[in-house]
């Protein structure tokens, strides 16, 4: 029996003595007819207290629960094989059990010896408890393993020891406000003699594997050749059978494509066994003929190694050698070969097939390429399936291969994959026909960018043919317009008509500068600029008023962006376009986001397969968070006069001249986009080196524009084979002053200068003219006065037309379409110069 609890004992006695009380002052008092029942009824409180103070007495009875916890917990800590020790702050000793004196030791006197005593004079120990101590003053936990030796008999043994110690924070103590520490010590003596034997014999398996005759190796599942053996070692050159480097893969150790062949030759068997012909590598180009056998984890869903066995074949010089020796020479060129090959049997099953076919259609899940049926199932498009299948069926009843079959794979059939089939004639063999595969998914994706940008030329001639003609046309009416301008007052009932006129030409002249921007035929004035300026200046005139409050606009500006060279003011149309469709395609609010950042080569080099040509470039990220598009939509968003907006709500021509403008800056874009996830832009500008002309024409400080004065005097030789345009132009230059003579075409254009003896101060001639064009005239004229002026009208940019001159020929150039004061203000300036 236990002891009794003090407690248990004071609350027994309290209530005996408080009965035995009760009792004498009720018998003191009590009449004779209530004392017989009073007596009876305190006499058994009396019997109860006294019962309950021996039975407290006895142990039978425990009031203290928290006595009866901790008697418990002290009896389960002397039950266990850890040793513990409580100790106080200044490291006395408090409470230690059985198993620690048993492991550390006692004193004479029986008390536990301190944890500094214990291991005093043990060298592997005295570094470990010092950090021990260390932690102690710290107020952390540490646990240190070390071997100690001792006396056991008369042989001496070391033991290995695990110690660890916490804080035991005051709150725990005992309701104390001192901190305790507790020190747990374990004999690990067996532990580590369990690991010893374990190494032992894991090393005799390894001397064991090191001294076959042929090499063992370990492939993991994520590629990374973990073990080798010694005569592979030997046979790679290595000066130690060390296990390889982390990054160390199969096709670094065996000739290109070994990995490949040996996960396609599992696949097709099944995961069984397998053989694979290959070459060992042992660098500088030299390789050694091997035999691989490939043994495949017992249980494939655990994802384990794959062990390989690796034979060293020994090639003989024979009479009969030749470019194919023997078939694993041939199986290893069929291995490396840059296409698809696998033989099938006449029911559909895959019985070989070469690396690159595996790594083709390999499911990547189930590993599983085991029949034709498996290939057809992973096709999306059930025309493509079907063809393929048909296929498949004709060969394997030997009939001749038809076309090849072209099909797509991927859950979104990003890779394209075309098929020859070829029968095999009847033999003792098993196969029943081949199968060769080629990947063309970068042709596909050439053939798709060539087709679209043969169409976004010939529509980009076309429209600039057609824009061409409109300036002609333009010009007239814009001219026409000025004239009677210039003989009707704004109160004239007339003269609201006309600017009516003029405004509507000058809107159609508008939409033709957008034809011409897409057939990249426009004429650009480009500068050196900064990409984040340009954006900062537009975002704040007027990105934000044409937005709206509804669509947040924020800007992004890469670090240290470097310079471009592009006309101002067309960079800003295309910011324009683009935010006015993110706009319509937030029709509820958004973000629209303009971001920038420095391509390096390298970044572009990566891109080749989108048409980028490898260099240096800006990108400018236009990002919305709207509706999003098709893929049928994108394929048409830059065609000219395309659009799903509302009949009255867009031209159709602003992503056209977005490209135009782009592509004709010698950029690059590029959309992406997905139905519900937003649409991004993405322009890719070249970076422009500055030059000393640069930076010499950045410091010029700018010319104030004055009022002109735009009369004149001189002889005009004007030549230009539209009659309205010419007509306008003569009465145009007349009114100003000049003397002009008139031709229809270059060659009548040769003849008046003939006809007044080259007397010409200036030359104003159209480009393109019948039977002889401008720059033809010009060289022409040359002969005769080579200093004499000229000024190009022409709805064709300048440069499209220099190749037609001499190099370093100097000439005025005037678009069409232009107006009266800009048709005098460049022959003015010309005369001038």
């Amino acid at each position: 029996m236990g002891t009794p609890s003090r407690g248990g004992v004071i609350i027994a006695a309290t209530l005996t003595l408080a009965a035995a009380l009760v009792l004498g002052i009720a018998a003191m008092w009590s009449s004779r007819a209530t004392g017989p029942i009073v007596l009876g009824f305190l006499s058994l409180l009396a019997v109860i207290g006294v019962f309950f103070l021996f039975g407290t007495a006895a142990g039978l009875i425990r009031l203290n629960v928290e006595d009866e916890r901790a008697d418990l917990s002290e009896r389960a800590t002397e039950g266990l094989d850890l040793g513990f020790l409580v100790t106080d702050a200044a490291g006395r000793t408090l409470k230690a059990n059985r198993a620690f004196r048993r492991i550390v030791g006692e004193h004479p006197s029986g008390e536990p010896r301190a944890i500094e005593d214990a291991f005093a004079g043990e060298p592997e120990a005295g570094q470990c408890l010092f950090r021990l101590l260390r932690a102690v003053e710290r107020g952390e936990a540490r646990q240190e393993e070390f071997r100690i030796r001792g006396q056991d008999g008369r042989s001496r043994t070391s033991r290995w020891l695990r110690v660890t110690v916490r804080p035991i924070p005051a709150a725990l103590g005992g309701g104390e406000s001192q901190p305790r520490t507790l020190w747990q010590v374990a004999d690990i003596t067996q532990e580590h003699a369990r690991v010893a034997e374990t190494l032992r014999s894991f090393e005799t398996r390894l001397a064991y594997y090191d001294g076959l005759p042929l090499g063992v190796l370990e492939l993991a599942p994520d590629g990374r050749v973990t073990e080798i053996n010694g005569t592979l070692a030997v046979w790679l050159g290595r000066e130690a059978p060390a296990d390889p480097a982390h990054d160390v893969r199969l096709d670094d150790l065996f000739a290109q494509g070994a990995e490949a062949a040996i996960r396609t030759a599992l696949a097709v068997t099944e995961g069984q066994w397998t053989r694979v012909e290959t070459e060992l590598s042992r660098g500088a180009g030299v390789f050694i003929p091997v035999e691989i056998i490939a043994v495949p984890p017992a249980n494939p869903a655990l994802n384990a190694a794959v062990q390989i066995l690796v034979l060293h074949r020994r090639t003989r010089a024979s009479a009969d050698s030749g470019p194919l020796r023997k078939n694993g020479e041939l199986a290893r060129f069929l291995n490396a070969a840059p296409f698809g090959m696998a033989t099938i049997a006449g029911d559909g099953r895959v019985l070989n097939a070469n690396a690159t076919f595996g790594q083709l259609f390999r499911d990547r899940d189930t590993g599983s390429i085991a029949t034709t049926a498996d290939i057809v199932a992973r096709i999306a498009d059930s025309d493509a399936r079907a063809s393929l299948k048909r296929a498949a069926e004709n060969v394997l009843k030997g009939r001749a291969a038809g076309e090849p079959v072209e099909v797509t794979l991927g859950a979104e059939g990003e890779f394209t994959r075309r098929l020859f089939f070829s029968p095999v004639p009847s033999g003792d063999g098993e196969a029943a026909a081949v199968i060769y595969v080629i990947d063309a998914t970068e042709q596909k994706a050439l053939e798709i960018k060539y087709a679209q940008s043969t169409k976004m030329e010939a529509v980009g001639k076309l429209a600039g043919g057609i824009a061409h003609d409109f300036n002609n046309v333009l010009t007239a009416i814009i001219g026409f317009s000025d004239l009677l301008l210039q003989t009707h007052r704004p109160t004239d009932a007339a003269y609201k008509d006309i600017m009516n006129i003029k405004q509507n030409a000058n809107r159609a002249a508008g939409m033709v500068r957008q034809l011409l921007a897409f057939s990249r035929r426009q004429t650009l004035m480009p500068e050196v600029l900064e990409l984040g300026d340009v954006i900062s200046d537009t975002s704040t005139a007027l990105l934000r008023k044409l937005i709206g409050e509804t669509v947040q606009l924020e800007t992004r500006h890469g670090r240290d962006l470097w310079l471009i060279k592009a006309d101002r003011t067309q960079l800003d149309q295309v910011l324009l376009n683009l935010a006015v469709n993110a706009k319509d395609a937030m029709p509820n609010g958004g973000r629209l986001i303009i971001s920038t950042r420095n391509v390096t080569e390298g970044e572009a080099r990566n891109m080749r397969q989108q048409g980028m040509v490898p260099g240096e470039y800006v990108e400018l990220a236009v990002t919305d968070t709207g509706h999003g598009m098709t893929p049928e939509i994108m394929a048409k968003i830059f065609e000219p006069f395309f659009s799903t907006k509302e009949v009255g709500k867009g031209t159709g021509l602003g992503l056209s001249t977005v490209y135009g403008i782009v592509k004709q800056t010698g950029g690059f874009i590029f959309p992406e986009s997905a139905p519900g996830q937003g649409t991004t832009f993405r322009i890719y500008l070249p970076r422009y080196v500055q030059t000393a002309a640069d930076k010499a024409a950045e410091q010029r400080p700018a010319k104030k524009e004055k009022a002109r004065d735009l009369t004149g005097s001189g002889r005009v030789l004007l030549v230009e084979d539209e009659d309205s345009v010419r007509s306008f132009a003569i009465r145009a230059l007349k009114r100003q002053g000049y003397d002009v003579i008139e031709a229809t075409s270059g060659a009548e254009g040769l003849e008046k200068f003939e006809e007044v003896g080259g007397q010409i101060d200036l030359i104003v001639s159209d480009v393109v003219m019948p039977e002889m064009d401008g720059p033809t005239m010009l060289n022409e004229l040359r002969k005769q006065r080579p200093d004499i002026k000229i000024i190009f009208m022409s709805g064709y940019p300048d440069d499209a037309f220099k190749r037609n001159l001499n190099p370093g020929e100097s000439f005025a150039f005037l678009a069409k379409p232009f107006t009266l004061p800009q048709l005098a203000a460049k022959v003015k300036e010309e005369l001038e110069r």
